[in-house]
């Protein structure tokens, strides 16, 4: 129990350091200085690139970053380049991982779960539509830290990963940290930033939603 209320109490922390990213960064940036912009290439790249992590901030975090770069606590000029690399080598980490767990995972013909037919069509779904895949997931949180993996895991061609994912990680950081830097400082967002960093999240977990809900309208009823 003393664990389980530990998981609980750092979850309900974990959310309201999320609420209240204008005030949390502020602070980390007041603490560490110069130190920050280490601390959110780390944060970026783990959220990208380790399947352990997907609940450290993306978007919401990008976007407060672009609003404390509008204020001049934050270069701009430093921390764009310095989170799109974050998140190119964090998805670099994940597909490697991926790469290399994934013939061991599927190494035995006759798992229950682990099939190397389901490899295959994992290969075969990334080598068709992986491109668009792998540029669109970085707006869906939890989805971006696990396609890397997935498409490590399904031998997609590393080039053609690696092609898409400099696109994605580049264009990601750009739209998320630039509508922080050009509209996070207007009265009506500042003064509401924890519903905006709310429906960012809502916004951003959308696509799945909708996603999940056509795929289960289409699949077949299941007979008793």
């Amino acid at each position: 129990m003393d664990i389980l209320g530990h998981i609980v109490d750092g979850l309900v922390y974990a959310f309201q350091v999320f609420l209240h990213l204008d005030k949390t960064l502020g602070a980390v940036i007041q603490d560490y200085g110069a130190w920050t912009y280490l601390i959110l290439f780390l944060i970026i790249f783990c959220e990208t690139g380790l399947v352990v992590t997907p609940i450290l901030p993306g978007d919401s975090l990008l976007f407060a970053v672009g609003v404390f770069a509008a204020r001049g606590d934050l270069d701009l000029h430093k921390v764009w380049p310095l989170l799109a690399c974050a998140a190119i080598l964090g998805d670099n980490v994940n597909y490697w991982v991926g790469h290399y767990i994934g013939p061991k995972v599927f190494h035995y013909e006759n798992s229950r779960i682990f099939k190397k037919e389901y490899l295959q069509k994992t290969h075969n779904f990334y080598e068709k539509y992986g491109g668009k895949a792998i540029i669109l997931c970085k707006y869906v949180p939890i989805v971006r830290t696990f396609a890397p993996f997935v498409a490590g895991v399904g031998a997609m061609t590393y080039p053609r990963f690696l092609m898409f994912n400099v696109i994605g990680g580049i264009t990601w950081v750009t739209v998320i940290l630039c509508s922080g830097y050009f509209f996070g400082n207007i009265p009506a967002i500042r003064n509401n930033f924890s519903v905006v960093v709310v429906a960012i999240i809502f916004i951003s977990v959308l696509p799945a939603v909708i996603e999940y809900v056509k795929h289960r309208r289409a699949a077949p009823a299941v007979q008793p």
